[in-house]
């Protein structure tokens, strides 16, 4: 089975109304200030819309469990994992959220393979490297549960917050490092 390319037969002026009214109907986006438009988003983005299921699920919950838990007063528990083992014995333990830390991985898991401090001197990728395989843990942990028809924990994926630095350069820099965070699966 292959995938056609289908571009959309909305205009871009179409799309980026439909943006805007997500934007303002959506509870989710209450109380946002963009410096940009729905325009400059669509322009970004390409003919092709991708779909990154862990990113777009994980955000989704995160909000929802924030959103509640702050009308009750309450606060959504996280622990710093570093590796998929330690966030699959967190979501074990009853955590609904990861996070991961960037001096964690500045000091312990960039892809350079040195220590360094939280200055944002490692490879850029690194923080999105650790939440792919962090994902895939928690994806492989889910898979075996299944397949043994057994259900221990309400749901492994749980959102992963991670920290995504601030010193790697100008905003075409922030903009990669976001689209590599959304393509590991982060969700906030």
């Amino acid at each position: 089975m292959t995938a056609a390319f289908e571009p959309t037969s909305q205009t871009l002026e179409e799309q980026a109304a439909a943006l805007e009214l997500e934007w303002s109907a959506n509870p989710r986006w209450e109380g946002v200030t963009r410096d940009y438009s729905a325009s400059d988003v669509i322009r970004l983005r390409g003919r092709v819309s991708e779909e990154h299921t862990l990113a777009c699920r994980g955000a989704e919950k995160l909000w929802k469990q924030l959103s509640a838990e702050h009308k009750e007063g309450k606060y959504t528990n996280a622990l710093g994992a570093l590796t998929g083992n330690q966030a699959v014995q967190q979501v074990k333990a009853g955590l609904r959220a990861i996070y991961l830390s960037g001096w964690q991985v500045a000091a312990d898991a960039n892809n350079s393979g040195h220590t360094y401090p939280d200055q944002s001197l490692y490879p850029a990728n690194s923080v999105p490297t650790v939440v792919r395989r962090i994902n895939n843990a928690l994806l492989r942990a889910d898979q075996i549960e299944f397949s043994e028809g057994i259900q221990s924990v309400e749901d492994w994926l749980v959102p992963i917050v991670a920290d995504a630095e601030a010193g790697f350069g100008g905003p075409l820099n922030a903009y990669e490092l976001m689209k590599s965070m959304i393509q590991a699966g982060a969700s906030g």
